[in-house]
């Protein structure tokens, strides 16, 4: 990926920036990578994220991994994907059950929780860290995630992806803005100044159909507010903040009419096209995979990258530690089944993606920022500052078996509730009866995961 030149940060800023957000422990290796493993005959099986802004380069990473790690190991490798997190925690639960699926699991951070507490997953050792280069390869923020304490950890960091909004300087400076919106009313009325029907230009791009992200703005908003979500054995679904939430989230589109009235029906991949295309002043909730995109399109050298706002709407100020809830502990973790006959195998494939050299490429191909230490230092590109800014003000979800169930009821919210949106608005009653139904099944989920 050809960046746009300018100014060098030095890297040291970028891997510290990071750093501030560790949760996990130290090092219980000293690095290096156990010896080679012969897989002659064999075939590992591995799940991964479909890759919907990139399809044909995610085809095309499957195809180059698979013949490095056969020129290695001797084995081959058959990937496959999921589209959605309800996917995603369906594979999870059809594997544990059944005791058979996938060797490898490549799962985003905010499902780390459900899958370590299915205890399906292997629980790493420090000879199990040592077969992927040891826990000093990888910067320690990433391992935030990983598990519920630095003894006890399945996941294997991949890649980062703290969530920004990025914005068109332009059209800001053209409507008067002088720097980017810090508060959720203040965004909104930027957005309302940069809105032009007539030209296809519309203060937001966002996707609320797409089948990940909607959630985040509801956990946002509610933990600037001061609503953690879970409060120990408590869930907090039915609490007014989170009811605001929805309704600022909703009133972009229809109160406000800051966004295209089509991204009732858009995934991100959409938004990011819009924004791309330069008919959006904000495109909200991106990470730097959409990097790669930007700087090919018409807003090259016209965008840059901010924390998304971190005062909670109806609010003047961060309350709290609203300031550190820019975006959620986010991107990908590896885990390795317990069932799985071949976790040597499993593990010589996590040490060749986390290598620096691979994780350089990907970043290069895909825009995600390096889970490995070195790579994530070696780079220097003044875009990604912002993004790396962001990572050191994020929250990890709760760990708690119980958050992949509580995301996804967050997210049927959004699902059930699109009929309205295309018509035009969300009738209170309507949105109270669903963060009802939200509440009591979050909250069984809860309860059992508590047990």
């Amino acid at each position: 990926m050809k960046f746009a030149s300018s100014a060098k940060f030095a890297a040291v800023a970028l891997t510290a920036a990071l750093a501030l957000t560790a949760c996990g422990g130290g090092s219980t290796s000293s690095g290096g990578s156990a010896g080679p493993v012969d897989g002659k005959g064999k075939k590992l099986s591995v799940l991964v994220n479909s890759n919907a802004n990139y399809p044909a380069q995610q085809k095309q990473w499957f195809t180059d991994i698979a013949a490095k790690f056969k020129a290695q190991t001797g084995a081959d490798v058959e990937f496959e994907t999921f589209a959605s997190g309800n996917d995603e925690l369906t594979r999870i639960q059809t594997s544990v059950v059944s005791g058979q699926g996938p060797d490898v699991y490549s799962l985003g951070t905010t499902f780390t929780p459900t899958a370590y507490a299915t205890k399906a997953f292997v629980t790493l050792s420090d000879d199990d860290w040592k077969k992927v280069g040891g826990k000093d390869r990888f910067n320690q923020a990433a391992l935030g995630i990983s598990g519920p304490d630095a003894q006890h950890q399945a996941g294997i960091p991949f890649v980062s992806r703290p969530f920004v909004m990025a914005y068109n300087k332009d059209i800001l400076k053209a409507a008067g803005i002088d720097k980017p919106a810090t508060s959720w009313d203040e965004l909104a009325a930027q957005a309302k100044k940069m809105t032009n029907p007539a030209t296809g230009t519309f203060g937001l791009a966002t996707g609320y159909k797409d089948n990940f992200d909607p959630w985040k703005f509801i956990w946002a908003m509610s933990v600037q507010a001061g609503n953690p979500l879970v409060d120990g054995k408590t869930l907090k679904l039915d609490d007014p903040t989170v009811k605001k939430a929805y309704e600022t989230y909703f009133g972009w589109l229809t109160k406000d009419k800051v966004v295209d009235p089509a991204s009732v029906g858009w995934s991100n991949s959409n938004a990011l096209a819009a924004f791309a295309s330069g008919k959006a002043g904000y495109l909200m909730m991106t990470t730097s995979s959409s990097v790669p995109t930007l700087e090919k399109s018409a807003v090259a050298g016209k965008y840059a990258y901010t924390a998304m706002p971190t005062t909670a709407p109806g609010q003047t100020s961060p309350q709290g530690d609203a300031a550190n809830a820019a975006s959620i502990l986010s991107g990908d973790n590896v885990v390795v089944a317990d069932y799985s006959k071949q976790k040597d195998l499993a593990f010589a494939y996590i040490n060749l993606i986390t290598s620096k050299d691979e994780q350089l490429n990907y970043q290069k191909i895909f825009g995600d920022l390096p889970a490995n230490a070195e790579a994530l230092k070696s780079l220097n590109n003044p875009i990604l500052q912002p993004v790396a800014d962001t990572a050191a003000k994020s929250k990890a979800t709760p760990f708690t078996g119980a958050w992949g169930d509580i995301q996804l009821a967050l997210v049927n919210v959004v699902v059930q509730s699109i009929p309205d949106l295309s018509k035009g608005s969300v009738d209170d009653s309507s949105l109270q009866a669903r963060l009802k139904d939200a509440q009591t099944k979050g909250q069984a989920s809860l309860d059992r995961a508590s047990k």
